[in-house]
């Protein structure tokens, strides 16, 4: 019995046919289920295990799956299995195990985490990795589901009858994009190196709002009553439903803002937010927030250069040499040091296909005289 089809029949996403043979396995070889459940413990969080009895949750679960087998074949036809239904520290237990991997304690998840891995940043602290070819469900402390990932997205339920703003974090590692939708539909497209802290559902009567760093494109659902808003550094972006591309990394010193449909409002943190005083932007103009100086400029731009990254596509324009070897950096997840210190901030405009990192670097030595050296994942500019 392949252990991803139990662990997915524990998590209530079999089809029929997979659930008759799981059950089947469950009945016919109960020790080997024991063990199995006995093999995971071991790898729990020791803030469960070591504060229950680990014999006590393995038989409470097994006889609660005995018991929904029981009631099957009793009626005469399958019924789905839900972990959910299952009584207090079993359900706990089943809602780690049934996502398909486990928590470690925080010294451990901080040695074991790889470097390029997307993280899942529960309520508590904990963290889930994200493998882009798994499909995993998101549970809550209480052993609730909230969502569902599948492939390179992320979906949040609604309905979950959250009543205070409860947040995971969503981090993007270099050389990956991800999207993510939230519990009102909004969707986000996150380019890499980024990330976004949300609400795992937005509370009626409050706005619903979300924190990004890096790059990412928004389509907002509409929702009149909970204006949209986005916090990046200390400028907000208000929006009612709307579709927006939001670039603020640390190495920026201005918040890009550019508008493809709708309307945003854009105002600092400490100006708050004044309908009559704000910068509104149309649709096909950029707004741009510098950090240092709180000022906000717009200019009308051709949109598809700033969104053209969601194609796996790099153009840059008016942009510092360091910045763009930075960009790089993130895109390919590479280290690039420049010893070439005379072109540090001179301003330059390129295109970039999808091509390898080795063809970008052969076009910056045709046009600009750069010679470079590749060193298995560093590369040095000369």
């Amino acid at each position: 019995m392949d252990l991803k089809l139990i662990k997915k029949y524990w998590a209530g996403n079999c089809s029929l046919e997979e659930q008759r043979r799981v059950e089947q396995f469950i009945r016919e070889n109960p020790a080997e289920i024991n063990q199995l459940l006995e093999k995971e413990w071991q790898q729990t969080p020791e803030t469960i295990s070591g504060t229950h009895d680990a014999s006590l949750i393995k038989d409470t679960l097994l006889k609660d799956i005995q018991k929904h087998i029981d009631t099957t074949e009793k009626e005469g036809h399958p019924s789905p299995f839900n972990w959910q239904k299952l009584g207090g520290i079993a359900a706990m237990f089943i809602g780690v195990i049934s996502i398909g991997l486990w928590y470690t304690t925080q010294n451990k998840a901080h040695t074991n985490t790889p470097i390029n891995a997307i993280t899942l940043t529960l309520e508590d602290g904990n963290k889930i990795l994200i493998n882009e070819q798994d499909t995993i469900s998101v549970f809550n402390n209480h052993g609730k589901q909230l969502g569902q990932q599948k492939g390179t997205i992320l979906n949040y339920n609604k309905g979950n009858g959250v009543k205070t703003l409860v947040y995971n974090t969503l981090n993007i590692p270099n050389g990956k994009t991800f999207k993510l939708q939230l519990s009102d539909g909004t969707v986000v497209n996150l380019n890499a190196g980024s990330s976004i802290k949300y609400p795992v559902e937005f509370v009626e009567g409050l706005n619903r709002q979300v924190f990004v760093t890096g790059e990412a494109y928004l389509k907002v659902a509409k929702d009149t009553a909970h204006p949209f808003i986005v916090n990046v550094n200390d400028l907000n972006i208000r929006v009612l439903g709307t579709e927006f591309n939001v670039s603020a990394y640390p190495e920026d010193e201005t918040t890009h803002v550019v508008l493809v449909e709708g309307s945003v409002s854009m105002y600092s943190k400490k100006e708050g937010f004044k309908i009559e005083k704000n910068t509104l932007l149309k649709p096909g103009y950029k707004g741009s927030f510098n950090k240092l100086k709180y000022d906000i400029n717009t200019k009308q731009v051709s949109t598809s250069l700033y969104t053209a990254w969601m194609e796996g596509k790099l153009i840059f324009r008016e942009m510092h040499f360091n910045n763009i070897l930075k960009k790089l950096e993130r895109h390919y997840n590479v280290s690039i040091i420049n010893n070439n210190k005379a072109m540090a901030n001179n301003l330059f405009n390129a295109n970039f296909g999808k091509q390898t990192l080795e063809e970008v670097l052969e076009e910056l030595k045709v046009n600009y005289g750069l010679e470079y050296e590749i060193n298995g994942t560093t590369i040095s500019i000369y």
